[in-house]
């Protein structure tokens, strides 16, 4: 069995030729192109092995291709405002977009808006996923980053406000990027900002590991698959590169360019937009505003191969070539549905669809079925009634304990009387006496 292939796939702003190229990337041979559209920074996401989707530049809509079907006529995914960021759950099943400063979440099964999160302040400038789609992550121009349940997310009452995991602070600038390790929810969160500074968070407890401040902005970061290596793009064409397993113990520290000066890859003119490691570890890949794509070797730190585009890159980014794109027999599995604009059951909302079968993954969307936070609350009322019971015996035992306690308190009070009385006559008769 042939062992998997990995590409690259690269987009720029001037799409004159095509809109996204698709490369091997060890020879370096063109493999597909397709046209329609400028892709935009952070806006490039694999969607089940099938689907290729790039959010539009300034426009307010995702381009959709099937992967092996290069000269179609893209679909369109219409949104309700310009695309600033876009990612796919890994499993499939959802596609989440930044539209200025919310994030909106569709279900592929249905393409039906499950839920609108308007946590930013400002335009949301990053999305990811954890590798098993149980929490992914949004970085904005307000200098947070939040780190969202999906379980939590797809359960929230439409009548609360759904709050993230866990909310990063320690920026002080816009996030320009970042990047999900793996291991799901105990994965580790790499986040660069223009403050100058990259931060490595663990997701589980949401404590800072590590911050790294350079002499430059920081606009993209990506680790190796080992989690070995941490790679940091710079505002002035560099790319950092900080060892993790043996970086000192401090969590805050500067990075020497003078003193690491063999760390650091050398070659771009300006500004490095999108970086990417091969799943081996041993090559780097990297977009820039100085219109090239460039393939580095990581243990050298030599430009191995250089792609000129038209315009500033955007989107670069290594992947295993899923079997569909190299098939020209392959078909999706299912066709991508009409996505809708507005949440489902919104009374100006997009039409339903009529004379289909709709199938829904998850219990949560059935209405005859109660959501886990409905089941949580009606296990807290049986406990409670439970606890009472066998702690005070019930209502009716109860208020029979209560009355027997108000006789004992009325039989105390008329002791309490006849002593004073008993007391009162024994004191005078003894003064008469006198």
């Amino acid at each position: 069995m042939a062992a998997p292939m990995e590409v690259a796939v690269c987009t720029d702003t001037a799409a004159q030729l095509w809109s996204c190229i698709v490369w091997e990337l060890h020879s370096g041979a063109n493999l597909l192109t397709y046209r329609g559209g400028q892709a935009g920074p952070r806006g490039l996401a694999l969607l089940n092995g099938e689907y290729l989707l790039a959010a539009q530049l300034g426009k307010n809509y995702i381009s959709a291709w099937e992967v092996q079907r290069k000269d179609q006529l893209q679909q369109k995914i219409m949104c309700p405002g310009p695309v600033t960021c876009l990612t796919t759950a890994p499993n499939g099943l959802y596609v989440v977009a930044g539209i200025a400063e919310s994030i909106y979440l569709w279900e592929v099964s249905t393409g039906n808006l499950l839920v609108i999160l308007s946590r930013h302040y400002q335009d949301v400038s990053c999305l990811q996923f954890t590798g098993d789609s149980s929490y992914f992550l949004s970085g904005g121009k307000d200098c947070l980053v939040l780190a969202w349940s999906l379980c939590s997310v797809l359960q929230m009452d439409p009548s609360r406000i759904v709050a993230p995991r866990h909310v990063w602070s320690r920026h002080t600038l816009p996030i320009t990027d970042l990047h999900c390790g793996f291991g799901g929810p105990l994965a580790r969160v790499a986040t660069a900002s223009l403050d100058q500074t990259v931060k490595l968070w663990e997701l589980s407890s949401g404590e800072m590991l590590l911050s790294v401040l350079f002499d430059v902005g920081i606009m993209a970061v990506t680790m190796d698959l080992a989690e070995y290596h941490m790679f940091c793009g710079g505002t002035d064409g560099s790319i950092f590169q900080v060892d993790l397993c043996s970086w000192p113990g401090q969590r805050e520290r500067s990075f020497p360019p003078d003193q690491d000066s063999g760390k650091i890859f050398r070659g771009h003119r300006n500004q490095v937009t999108c970086l990417s490691v091969s799943m081996d570890g041993s090559v780097l890949l990297s977009g820039s505003h100085d219109e090239t794509v460039r393939l580095w070797d990581v243990p050298s730190k030599q430009c191995i191969r250089t792609v000129t585009h038209k315009g500033p890159v955007t989107n670069a980014t290594i992947m295993l070539a899923p079997i569909s794109m190299l098939s020209s027999d392959f078909r999706p599995s299912l066709p991508l549905p009409h996505f809708n604009k507005h949440l489902l059951g919104a009374e100006h909302g997009d039409e339903l669809r009529r004379g289909g079968l709709t199938l829904r993954l998850g219990l949560h969307q059935q209405g005859s079925e109660l959501s886990y936070q409905e089941r949580l609350e009606q296990l807290q009322a049986v406990l409670s009634d439970s606890v009472e019971k066998n702690v005070l015996g019930g209502q009716d035992r109860l208020q029979l304990h209560v009355t027997e306690l108000e006789d004992e308190v009325c039989n105390l009070r008329k002791i309490n009387r006849d002593l004073f009385d008993f007391s009162t006559r024994v004191i005078t008769t003894t003064r008469r006496a006198k």
